[in-house]
C-alpha cells in the first residue's frame, strides 16, 4: 500500500511536491484555500465582464456562452529568467496538448524597456547577438543605454561594474558571512551617488531582476540574483528572460493540475488549513475546513507548502518543541511586503516593447508587460465583451512613497489606484509626440482582489529576504519527523521568493521524505546557482584570503579599471576587428556559452590564442592562463596573468584598425550532457 503524504497549500512549492511525490508512488492529497488553483501565480477570471443575458428575475446564461469569457485577470504577471532549472524542468513534465509539455508555452522577450517621464525610452536587450547585424543593433543600444542621456557619470558606472567583480569573484563562504549582512543599497554606495544611478541599479534592476527592495535586501541574495541574469544576457539561445503564451492558469496550472488529478492526487480547493496537531513529537493530524465543516485528516507524512504569515499561524509552542527553528517562523512572517497587480484591457493594443518595461522614474515602482504580443493563439475578442485587443498586466512594487497624486498607494481608493497607476504609464509613455496611450482607448481595469485599501490589508503579501535573515530561515526537512516545508521562506540555492524558489523547496521536501520513509525512488534532482568556471581562480584565491580573515582584495579590479582606461583609447578599432572576426562566420554561439559552461573551453582558448602577437590574443592567452590553473592561484600567478592582461591592453591602446586584431574563426562545438 501506498504511503500518504498531505500538502497543504496549493501554489507553486504544493503543486510541485504533489507532482514529485506522485511520480514516486505515493498518495498525496492536497488543501488549497481558494477556489483557483496555483497560489500567487495563478490567473483569476475578472467577475462579470463577459455579457449576460437576464429576463425579468430569470437569469439565462452569458450570451454565447461558448465563445465569451470572463477577462483574464492575474495576481502579477509570470516571468521566467533564463536561469532558473527546477520549475522549469518541472514544466517540461507536464503534458500539453498530446506531445507538448507546458514548457512549450514559453516565449522569448527581446528587450527591457527604461521608461522615463518625458524622455524617450532606453532599451536593454536580452538576447545575445548571433549575427553582424544582430551584433550591430545591440552596440547601436548599449551606446545608447550607458550613454550622457541616462545621466550616470563613467566614474559610476565603473564603481557599479567594481561591485559586479567584486561578487563575482568573492567565494561563498565571504558572500554568506559578510555580504549576507551587508544592505545592498550600501555596498553599491547608492546613497553617495546620482539619483538616475540610484533609479538604474538601485531601484531598477532589483524590481526587473529578482523582485525586492534595494534598501531592504542583502547584497548576497540581490548580486547573486543580478550575476545568473547578466551572465545569460551573454549567451546564445533562449533570452535570458521568458514569458507565457496565454493567461497562467490556461496554458500551466490547469494542465497540471489534469496531470497531477491523472496520476491520483487528489487537489481539493476552499479548504482552510486550522491547525497542526501535535502527538508524540510528530505530527498527528490536521483539522481542515471545508464548506464549514471541520474534520481532522491524517497521512503518514505532511508538506506545509503555506506562506510563511501563514504557517506563523499555526506554529504552536507543540511544534516549537518539537523543532525549535520552526520558532524563527514569527520574526519571518513579518518580513512580507505588497507586490500585486493591475491590468488595463484596451480597444486598440499598445504592444510597448516585447518585453518588460520598467518605469525608473515611477514612484510606485512600476514594471509591465503588454500581453497580447506574447499571446498569439489567444483571440481576445472572444474575451469580455468582445471589444478587448490589449492587455497591459502592471505590478505594484511600492505601497509606500506618494505618488504624483501626494499619496500612496495603500491610502489610495481602488479607482484612485487606478487613476495614479495610468497616468504614471502615460507620462514615461506618451513622450516625444507619441501616444502609446490613450484614455478613449482604455475600455477595462483590473485591480487584484487580495488588495483592501479600505481595511489597508492584503491576503497575499510577498515574502522578501531582509540583510542577515538567512539565519533565521529553517530547512525544507525540519526535526520533526514527518513536517517538511516546501514554500520560498526555506533555506534553498535560489534564496529569493520566487516559483524557482518555492519548486527547489518542494524537492528537497520530497527528497527528505524519500530518506525518511526508506523509499528506493530516486531524489529529485537540484541545481545550484552558476559560477562562470573562467573565474574560479579568483574566487579560489579569494578563499584563501577569507580563510586567513583577509578582505576581499580589489588590486584585481584596480588593474582591470587600468587596463579599461587603455582599451577605451582603441575601442573604435576594437569593435570593427570583433565585427570583422564574427562576420568570418556569423555566429559566436560556442565563444558566449564557453564563458557560462565551459563547454571545450581548452579547444577553443587554444584556437582563440593561436594568433602570437595579436592584442585579442594576448587578452584572452591572459584569462587562459588563469582557466588551466586548477589549484588555488598564488599571488605570482594572478600577478602574471593580470600583467599580461595590462600588456595586452597597452598593446590594444595603440592598435591602429582591424588588422591590429587576429581573426577568429567560431565553430559550433557538439553540447555535453548535464
Amino acid at each position: 500500500m501506498a504511503q500518504t503524504v498531505i500538502v497543504l497549500g496549493g501554489g507553486i512549492g504544493g503543486l510541485s511536491a504533489a507532482h514529485e511525490l506522485c511520480e514516486r508512488g505515493f498518495s498525496v492529497r492536497v488543501f488549497e484555500l481558494r477556489d483557483v488553483p496555483g497560489g500567487k501565480a495563478r490567473s483569476v477570471v475578472v467577475p462579470s465582464t463577459a455579457p449576460r443575458q437576464n429576463v425579468g428575475s430569470v437569469h439565462l446564461g452569458r450570451l454565447g456562452a461558448g465563445a465569451r469569457r470572463d477577462l483574464p485577470g492575474e495576481h502579477g504577471f509570470r516571468f521566467f529568467p533564463r536561469f532558473y532549472k527546477h520549475v522549469i524542468d518541472t514544466m517540461e513534465r507536464i503534458p500539453y496538448r498530446g506531445s507538448r509539455s507546458v514548457a512549450d508555452n514559453l516565449v522569448d522577450t527581446t528587450g527591457t524597456v527604461f521608461a522615463r517621464f518625458g524622455r524617450r525610452s532606453l532599451k536593454l536587450p536580452t538576447v545575445a547577438p548571433r549575427t553582424v547585424a544582430e551584433i550591430s543593433t545591440l552596440l547601436g543600444d548599449l551606446r545608447t543605454l550607458f550613454g550622457p542621456e541616462l545621466g550616470i557619470s563613467p566614474e559610476e558606472f565603473a564603481f557599479f561594474g567594481e561591485r559586479i567583480w567584486q561578487i563575482i569573484t568573492s567565494c561563498p563562504e565571504r558572500r554568506m558571512d559578510e555580504y549576507e549582512k551587508q544592505g545592498w543599497w550600501d555596498f553599491i554606495g547608492a546613497e553617495q551617488r546620482s539619483d538616475a544611478y540610484q533609479k538604474l541599479f538601485g531601484v531598477g534592476c532589483t524590481r526587473s531582476v529578482v523582485a525586492a527592495q534595494a534598501k531592504r535586501a542583502s547584497t548576497k541574495t540581490i548580486g547573486d540574483m543580478f550575476v545568473q541574469y547578466f551572465f545569460n544576457l551573454t549567451e546564445p539561445g533562449i533570452s535570458a528572460d521568458r514569458l507565457l503564451d496565454g493567461p497562467t492558469n490556461d496554458v500551466w496550472i490547469d494542465p497540471w493540475i489534469a496531470y497531477l488529478r491523472s496520476r491520483g492526487v487528489e487537489y481539493e480547493m476552499d479548504s482552510r488549513v486550522r491547525s497542526i496537531e501535535m502527538e508524540g513529537g510528530r505530527v498527528r493530524g490536521i483539522f481542515v475546513e471545508n464548506r464549514r465543516a471541520v474534520s481532522e485528516v491524517r497521512a503518514d507524512y505532511y508538506v506545509s507548502a503555506l506562506p510563511v504569515e501563514v504557517m506563523a499561524t499555526l506554529v504552536t509552542d507543540q511544534v516549537v518543541r518539537a523543532d525549535p527553528s520552526l520558532a524563527n517562523v514569527f520574526p519571518l512572517s513579518e518580513n512580507t511586503d505588497w507586490m500585486n497587480g493591475i491590468q488595463f484591457y484596451l480597444d486598440d493594443d499598445a504592444p510597448i516593447g516585447r518585453g518588460h518595461q520598467i518605469y525608473i522614474d515611477s514612484p510606485w515602482a512600476l514594471t509591465s508587460v503588454s500581453q497580447a504580443q506574447f499571446w498569439p493563439d489567444v483571440d481576445l475578442s472572444r474575451f469580455g465583451d468582445g471589444n478587448i485587443r490589449g492587455v497591459i498586466s502592471v505590478v505594484i512594487s511600492d505601497w509606500d512613497t506618494p505618488g504624483l497624486n501626494g499619496k500612496p498607494a495603500r491610502e489610495c481608493t481602488r479607482r484612485e489606484i487606478r487613476d495614479e497607476v495610468w497616468d504614471q504609464l502615460k507620462r514615461s509613455l506618451n513622450v516625444e509626440d507619441a501616444d502609446v496611450l490613450e484614455d478613449e482607448d482604455l475600455v477595462h481595469w483590473y485591480l487584484d482582489l487580495d488588495v483592501d485599501p479600505l481595511l489597508k490589508v492584503n491576503a497575499e503579501p510577498l515574502f522578501v529576504n531582509l540583510v542577515d535573515t538567512w539565519r533565521l530561515r529553517p530547512q525544507a526537512v525540519t526535526a520533526i519527523p514527518n513536517l517538511f516545508l516546501a514554500a520560498d521562506y526555506v533555506q534553498t540555492f535560489t534564496d529569493l521568493a520566487t516559483m524557482e524558489g518555492a519548486n527547489e523547496a518542494a524537492r528537497r521536501a520530497v527528497n527528505g521524505i524519500l530518506e525518511r520513509s526508506g523509499s528506493e525512488a530516486p531524489p529529485c534532482r537540484l541545481w545550484n546557482l552558476h559560477e562562470p568556471v573562467l573565474l574560479e581562480p579568483w574566487r579560489a584565491r579569494d578563499r584563501e584570503r577569507y580563510r586567513q580573515g583577509l578582505p576581499w582584495d580589489d588590486t584585481v579590479a584596480k588593474l582591470g579599471l587600468s587596463a579599461l582606461a587603455a582599451l577605451h583609447q582603441g575601442a573604435r578599432a576594437l569593435e570593427t576587428a570583433i565585427l570583422d572576426a564574427i562576420g568570418s562566420a556569423m555566429h559566436v554561439e560556442d565563444l558566449l556559452s564557453y564563458l557560462r559552461t565551459g563547454e571545450s573551453r581548452s579547444q577553443l582558448l587554444e584556437r582563440l590564442t593561436a594568433v602570437p602577437g595579436a592584442p585579442s590574443s594576448e587578452l584572452l592567452r591572459a584569462f587562459a592562463a588563469l582557466a588551466r590553473t586548477t589549484a588555488a592561484p598564488t599571488e605570482s600567478v594572478a600577478a602574471s596573468a593580470l600583467e599580461t592582461l595590462t600588456s595586452a591592453a597597452r598593446t590594444l591602446s595603440g592598435a591602429n584598425g582591424p588588422g591590429g586584431a587576429g581573426r577568429v574563426r567560431f565553430v559550433e562545438q557538439p553540447e555535453r550532457p548535464l
